[in-house]
């Protein structure tokens, strides 16, 4: 068996995309709340084989095709970035690259799998700081359309599919003036739907119904953006309503105010982009930043999230949002959690991603330090699937590039 040795400068020199990994001396941010100071990951073909201490286990070199010494660097699981446009946009100004925003007002059956784009410039450069999986999410309507949860490097978008066909997202009606009449027309939406899905055998020929029932049966969630208390209450009495298996809130600014019934509820939050204003003139001007606490002091599920402008580019600043919320409340390992498992949780993927773990997916990435904050964020190794991908970006090329020629 031929051994590849690989050499640390720069950057990861890697010549082969072997099938036997092993990884040492890395210090494993678990994902789960535990860190591995001296940690030995194996991975095999695209999943891990097993985390253990390195300092208490010998290895036989022959064993792996590659062998890579971390000395010390950060290991952690794939940060997932949820209800995000990255893949569906390249440049917001530029409607003609806009994918995400389909005509009409019920778009149940629209699929944003098939709209990704794997060879966009924008997913490289989020890419290189950690974020190797998204929630591709269209926009627009009462029912935006069904998302699909990808990975970040993909042949082709088939290739890049995590989940198909993951949720629809449901736009809460916001209008004071339209309020009762909007939510009404959500209501009998779905009574027709659910109708569809118990009482009929055969197919639906009405496209828009047939994609909705795999919401009632379990298979697809049910994405709804909400913000305000009277939109959150209302949203937890509608899946009661209709006994919606996972339903999830997406916003959530005033989830913190109905704490108690969120929990009750048990419908997780996917919370909006934290380095925000404040969603009243006289909220704390740090409100934003001290969310991911209150919901967690109050015991309920929740992520991170991006939605914004710019959100596409904007993601590669999603760790560091994570790192924010240790200023305000959480640990480390809580802050990674934000950006990690607790996504996989609520997007029904954590038996495969969200934690350094054996059996699990070898989709993680390493760091010369600390990921969460931006002066340390150096990525120097990217696994998805077992492959390796590219450290850098066209972005560090044209740095590269300007640099070497001004340079005094």
């Amino acid at each position: 068996m031929k051994q590849l040795l690989l050499f640390f400068c720069l950057g990861w020199q890697l010549v082969a995309n072997g099938q036997r990994i092993l990884l040492l001396n890395g210090v494993a941010h678990i994902g789960d709340g535990q860190v591995m100071e001296s940690a030995a990951i194996g991975v095999v073909n695209d999943r891990i084989a097993f985390v253990k201490n390195a300092l208490t286990q010998t290895f036989d070199p022959k064993d792996w095709d590659t062998i890579i010494q971390l000395k010390g660097q950060h290991i952690y699981p794939a940060l997932v970035s949820a209800n995000n446009t990255l893949g569906l946009t390249e440049i917001d100004a530029v409607r003609a690259t806009r994918d995400f925003n389909d005509v009409g007002t019920w778009n149940p059956h629209v699929r944003a799998q098939i709209a990704f784009n794997v060879e966009s410039r924008v997913v490289e450069t989020v890419r290189t700081n950690g974020v190797l999986i998204s929630q591709a999410t269209p926009r627009g309507g009462l029912i935006s359309g069904t998302s699909a949860i990808m990975n970040l490097s993909g042949w082709n978008w088939e290739d890049a599919t995590i989940v198909a066909n993951d949720g629809i997202h449901v736009n809460w009606p916001s209008n004071k003036e339209t309020y009762a009449q909007d939510k009404q027309l959500i209501y009998n939406f779905f009574n027709t739907a659910k109708a569809a899905a118990f009482d009929r055998t055969e197919p639906v020929v009405e496209l828009r119904i047939e994609a909705m029932k795999a919401c009632f049966k379990g298979t697809k969630r049910v994405y709804i953006h909400a913000e305000s208390i009277q939109q959150i209450v209302d949203v937890i009495d509608f899946a009661q309503a209709f006994a919606l298996p996972f339903p999830v809130i997406v916003g959530g600014d005033e989830a913190h105010l109905v704490g108690p019934k969120l929990k009750d509820s048990k419908i997780p939050v996917m919370l909006n982009r934290i380095h925000s204003l404040p969603r009243h003139e006289d909220d704390l001007t740090y409100q934003p930043y001290r969310m991911p606490a209150l919901l967690k002091a109050q015991g309920i599920l929740f992520c991170l999230q991006n939605d914004g402008d710019m959100q596409a580019m904007n993601t590669r600043n999603l760790p560091f949002q994570a790192g924010t919320t240790m200023a305000y409340g959480l640990s480390e390992e809580e802050a990674l959690q934000t950006v990690s498992l607790n996504v996989c949780k609520i997007m029904g993927i954590d038996q495969d991603y969200g934690t350094l773990a054996a059996g699990k997916k070898a989709t993680f990435f390493v760091s010369k330090g600390p990921a969460l904050d931006m002066k340390t964020n150096a990525v120097s190794l990217i696994l998805i699937n077992g492959k390796f991908c590219p450290t850098t970006n066209f972005q560090e090329a044209l740095y590269h590039k300007y640099q070497d020629k001004y340079k005094q």
